[in-house]
């Protein structure tokens, strides 16, 4: 190959940027050329592509967010939209495409792979929710992000005598709340994978103040339900004055951690090769710190799974 493609699509997670200038850097190292795609998919249809040389993509490892933008693209997910972006990148020669995202990117890959252009998945979002990769791009400075807060909310939750219930990002995956959780020492962790009984989050609340703890933190997943739903019902049910912190999108942003920079930086890097090599269709990821690759077209169905080892770890620590 001669030419290449990147874009990032989806929601943003921190290590994308460290992904781009990996992939472009790589690429300009092998004498290849490399196009950013601006805008996702979107910007795929209406040819929202530039040049991109190593000055650009200076200054961003450490930046979270993405250089290129992301948006959704209803038109993308038709088979007429997929075969307008193939022509935009036909027009300017591009023979292969880097897509940096989560589940729903790795599905506009796969379709272009299906088309017959190469594509190469690389994983981004901080949910963790991708298989065949132990860990995705964000995740570690989301888990970071949730855990400071944890840490600062305990403070509040000790000085008065509450129970708190912080809801984190997570609509399909557990990954955020239950590693979060262990490591904030939360009584209690509900995350999508794994079926949950109301009472026993009460029972663990009303065991603990039994013993005299006073303050308590709950980590939902929003995936389970509402943190202000959960708040209140455990309010009424124990008579705990209780408050909720709904973390939100501070989770996807900020400077990525050291972790997701070097994890960007070699997938990134591992993209370009399999490109130079005229492999396409495939999804890299790490698996027991080595570099991986899969079929795009197979990784999708396969079904997300948690640790449940450490599930169960964090109930018997939770006591």
């Amino acid at each position: 190959m001669k030419k290449i493609g990147v874009l990032t699509s989806g929601g943003d997670a921190p290590g994308m940027n460290a992904a781009v200038r990996a992939i472009v850097r790589k690429a300009i190292y092998h004498n290849l050329e490399v196009y950013g795609v601006f805008n996702g998919y979107a910007g795929l249809i209406d040819g929202n592509i530039k040049k991109l040389e190593v000055g650009d993509v200076g200054d961003i490892i450490h930046r979270g967010g993405t250089m290129l933008y992301s948006a959704r693209c209803e038109e993308f997910k038709t088979a007429e939209g997929q075969k307008k972006g193939i022509e935009q990148l036909k027009k300017l020669g591009i023979e292969g495409l880097v897509v940096i995202g989560g589940d729903g990117s790795y599905m506009g890959a796969k379709k272009l792979t299906e088309h017959g252009f190469p594509c190469i998945g690389v994983p981004g979002t901080i949910d963790n929710d991708i298989p065949g990769t132990d860990f995705t791009i964000g995740f570690d400075t989301a888990l970071n992000t949730v855990i400071d807060a944890i840490d600062k909310i305990r403070d509040t939750a000790t000085s008065h005598d509450r129970t708190y219930v912080i809801e984190v990002m997570g609509r399909h995956a557990g990954d955020i709340a239950l590693w979060a959780g262990l490591a904030g020492g939360a009584e209690s962790i509900l995350i999508p994978e794994a079926p949950h009984e109301f009472s026993d989050v009460i029972a663990r609340l009303k065991h603990g103040n039994a013993r005299g703890k006073k303050h308590s933190i709950i980590i939902v997943a929003e995936g389970v339900g509402s943190g202000v739903d959960f708040a209140n019902k455990i309010q009424a049910e124990t008579n705990f004055e209780t408050r909720v912190s709904v973390l939100g999108h501070i989770q996807r942003g900020g400077s990525p951690t050291a972790f997701d920079r070097m994890l960007a930086s070699r997938l990134g890097a591992k993209a370009v090769e399999l490109l130079l090599q005229n492999v396409g269709g495939r999804a890299v990821g790490i698996q027991r710190n080595e570099l991986v690759h899969h079929d795009i077209l197979e990784i999708l169905d396969q079904p997300h799974t948690i640790d449940t080892q450490m599930y169960r770890l964090s109930n018997e620590l939770s006591i």
